[in-house]
């Protein structure tokens, strides 16, 4: 195998093997060896990496054993070979597949043995081959070849080819550093459109499948075309190089003069003096790091900031980042707080004026200011407001911080899944910046402000990271006075910091989040409550920010409370509080266009104010027929009411279930229906034939998902209903889990359900004993109105539901 290789054999000593005279005189005389007779049979020399046109001179390199073989055997007759180019690069043996069919016959002028075993030789083209039949394979190849003679159109169409070739290979000559000057004449002087468009093309810096399609065309038309258009594709990257190549050095030579602009106008400046401002700017920066007051791991980084900055060129990238960053350092209340008002009968006073009831938040933030007051070095609660929306979480806070005399700073968590957002990015990356608790407290301007984190329970989860796995360190007064931000890089105190965050509901909180936190519930309010709340904070709100007066427009308490019931249904008061705004504005409207100078808001006039009423009592109307219970139901927006159906048909005693229902309401279900049939008699049932229908309970709302084992006693009494066909009294609601053996288990949300039922006008409530504890957190106005029967087993509920007055059953009961 052989490769092209250029060599000064000055530098060598190798053994010379000259060529004989017979060949000498066609060295240089390139019109001779046309006249030399090509052998129709001559050994088949593997080249790679090139291609060797006629009448062109080329010195190659053989290595293998095979290829020293087939030239000693060509030195030794004629010394005409052919080069075939190989296919593929990476070949370390050929074979006759691997090689090209046209080829080129050559002769060997000169070689010249080295010590590494490896020879060199000097070879000239003589006329394009075809390869025919391999004679021979072994030691080396050897193959009958075909000379194919050149194509030649004497016309115009060829001479214009030849000389627009000749022309744009010499403007290459001129681009190209690797081409020498002296083949511009070489190329002016040749006369054959074959040998220029050969000689063009074996300087070309192209593929050898490329150079192989020049070789192989006959035609010499088609030849000029082929090399044209190597010449134009090499044109053009030559082109953009030296586009490439001005461009850099323009730059760098703008750098080069910028920069000894810059030196002669710091020496301008030293020369007047003004001074340097870069010398300025950093005592500055100096000045307030000193000021700041930093803990010393925070100084330290900051001093080794400031003197990487001092070493900067202004018009570097990393100098605006490296300024960010001080700048942000020195702005942090590191050792700035705000005094908290200590007097508690003043922080009680504040809180009352803006907040309705929430005792027990009230009374926690009291606790904490006698203990803040006896003890200095208090670290700051991290509390949790639970609630339905609409209840007051997030402006309570406000009110806390208003009461305590420190500064608010709120930031809403929902629909957050980057943890940068929490601990901030690091410096590396473009455009980085603090995470939202360190820029918090940089817009509070001190290091211990009530920080409300709004909407903990929607935080989400991607591949960015758990923004509530890097809450675990915030909200934690163990480990939060070493809070590390990713873009400070310092520990940043927060243990001074009042935490408040406020959810929903707190299942989607993960379990070690919960726990770092002091839950603190705000349930719904009730109709009484939301009427207070409107005639004390509601409506004054609502009239300044209408521009309305008291003498201007009045609401009467029982518009109010229609208000309530008729047209908003929900455990907090923002529904209410729009409802108040429509009002508002429309009288706003008849005020200022002189229609009316007073308006007196009554319950008749409603209906024209608001539109028809949007929500019935339909507690009565729901239960007058058999099968039909009222169940009582916790969500995340407060309590509220199920009417639970029940109906049977002709069948086989399958039990269906519908209205969306989760696996553990179905499976309550079934156990209700179970209990009804192994206890027939017991329960005062004639019913027998349960094998001949089909019973299906249904509950309504069937878009809403429901789940739970609250129903179980709902389900049971709604069958048992309509087994005896008798109806469930309308004023009586029920909650608890049922078992097979026909107990009552107690459930949970005791509070929530207590005022759902209170809004839809319920009056007696059947609960399990053991939930007779959580009345205590009912409010005792719903807790003197309404009746609460506790009852263990099933079958105590019978005279309560239906109204009768069974003997030995247990009576309904008053709970004040």
């Amino acid at each position: 195998m052989a490769q092209n290789y250029m060599t000064d054999s000055k530098d060598q000593n190798p053994s010379e093997i000259k060529s004989p005279p017979a060949l000498e005189s066609f060295i240089g005389d390139e019109g001779k060896t046309e006249r030399l007779r090509t052998p129709k049979e001559m050994p088949v020399l593997p080249i790679k990496d090139t291609v060797v046109f006629p009448t062109m001179v080329a010195a190659l390199t053989v290595f293998t054993e095979r290829d020293l073989k087939l030239l000693n055997q060509v030195l030794a007759g004629n010394r005409f070979l052919a080069l075939a180019a190989q296919k593929g690069k990476d070949l370390k043996i050929a074979k006759q597949s691997d090689l090209y069919d046209h080829a080129t016959a050559a002769v060997v002028l000169q070689m010249l043995r080295m010590p590494d075993n490896s020879a060199k030789m000097l070879v000239q083209g003589i006329s394009r081959i075809k390869i025919g039949e391999y004679t021979q394979t072994d030691p080396y190849f050897k193959a009958k070849v075909t000379v194919l003679e050149d194509i030649l159109e004497n016309d115009m169409e060829t001479e214009a080819l030849a000389r627009n070739a000749a022309d744009q290979f010499i403007r290459m000559i001129s681009l190209a550093p690797s081409l020498p000057e002296e083949l511009k004449i070489a190329i002016v002087n040749i006369d054959s459109p074959s040998r220029l468009a050969d000689m063009i093309a074996s300087h070309l810096n192209v593929s050898t499948a490329d150079k192989q399609q020049v070789l192989e065309a006959i035609n010499v038309k088609a030849r000029l075309q082929k090399v044209t258009a190597l010449i134009n594709s090499e044109m053009e990257v030559l082109e953009m190089a030296t586009k490439i190549q001005s461009q850099v050095r323009s730059e760098m030579e703008k750098g080069q003069r910028e920069y000894y602009l810059r030196q002669q106008l710091k020496a301008i400046q030293e020369e007047l003096g003004e001074g340097d401002e870069r010398a300025i700017e950093i005592k500055e920066l100096t000045k307030k790091i000193e000021d700041a007051k930093m803990p010393p791991e925070a100084k330290k980084e900051a001093e080794r900031e400031l003197n990487r900055l001092s070493k900067m060129s202004p018009a570097s990238a990393e100098y605006t980042v490296s300024r960010t960053y001080l700048d942000l350092m020195v702005s942090l209340p590191w050792s700035i707080s705000t005094m908290d008002n200590l007097d508690i009968q003043a922080a009680r006073k504040v809180l009352d004026e803006d907040h309705y009831d929430l005792e027990k938040v009230k009374e926690r933030i009291l606790e904490y200011l006698a203990v803040r007051k006896l003890k200095q070095d208090m670290k700051g609660p991290i509390l949790c407001f639970v609630g339905p929306p609409g209840t007051g979480k997030t402006s309570v806070g406000m009110s806390i911080a208003r009461a305590i005399g420190r500064k608010f700073v709120r930031i809403s968590l929902g629909g957050v899944r980057d943890e940068a957002e929490i601990r901030g990015h690091r410096r590396t990356y473009v455009g980085a910046l603090p995470g939202r608790i360190i820029q918090g407290l940089q817009k509070a301007g001190s290091n211990n402000p009530v920080f409300m984190l709004d909407e903990i329970d929607k935080l989400g989860a991607d591949f960015r990271g758990d923004p509530s796995a890097a809450l675990l360190e915030v909200l934690d007064p163990e480990q939060n006075h070493a809070f590390s931000d990713h873009y400070l890089d310092v520990s940043f105190d927060l243990s001074n910091v009042m935490f408040i965050t406020t959810a929903n509901i707190l299942d989607p909180v993960p379990p070690a989040l919960k726990d770092r936190m002091e839950v603190l519930e705000l349930p719904g309010y009730t109709a009484e409550e939301k009427l207070f709340i409107v005639k004390q904070f509601t409506m004054p709100k609502q009239l300044k920010e209408h521009g309305l007066t008291v003498e201007q427009i009045t609401f009467e308490d029982d518009a109010i409370k229609a208000i309530i019931a008729d047209y908003t249904r929900e455990a907090g008061i923002r529904n209410l509080e729009r409802e108040i705004a429509t009002i508002c504005r429309k009288t706003a409207k008849d005020i200022a266009s002189g229609e009316k100078k007073s308006v007196k808001i009554t319950a008749d006039q409603l209906n024209q104010l608001l539109g028809p009423i949007k929500f019935f009592s339909e507690v009565a109307e729901r239960t007058t027929e058999a099968g039909v219970a009222t169940g009582l139901a916790w969500t995340p927006a407060g309590g509220d009411i199920l009417f639970i159906e029940a109906t049977s048909m002709p069948g086989t005693g399958k039990l269906t279930l519908t209205g969306q229902l989760g696996d553990v309401m179905k499976e309550s279900a079934k156990a209700a229906m179970s209990y009804i049939r192994a206890k027939v008699t017991k329960l005062g049932i004639t019913f027998k034939d349960f094998n001949k229908y089909d019973f299906h309970i249904h509950i309504p709302a069937g878009a809403i998902p429901k789940d739970g084992p609250s129903a179980g006693v709902t389900m049971a009494m709604a069958l048992i209903s309509l087994l005896k066909e008798i109806p469930i009294l309308s004023h009586v609601a029920m909650t608890g889990e049922i078992t097979l053996r026909g107990r009552i288990l107690p459930v949970g949300g005791i509070k929530e359900k207590v005022l759902a039922a209170k809004r839809a006008g319920i009056t007696t409530i059947i609960l399990p004993r053991r939930n007779e504890k959580d009345l205590v957190e009912v409010p005792e106005n719903a807790r003197k109105e309404m009746n609460f029967v506790f009852v263990e087993k099933v079958d105590e509920m019978l005279p309560i539901v239906f109204g009768a007055k069974e003997p030995g059953k247990k009576k309904i009961f008053s709970k004040t």
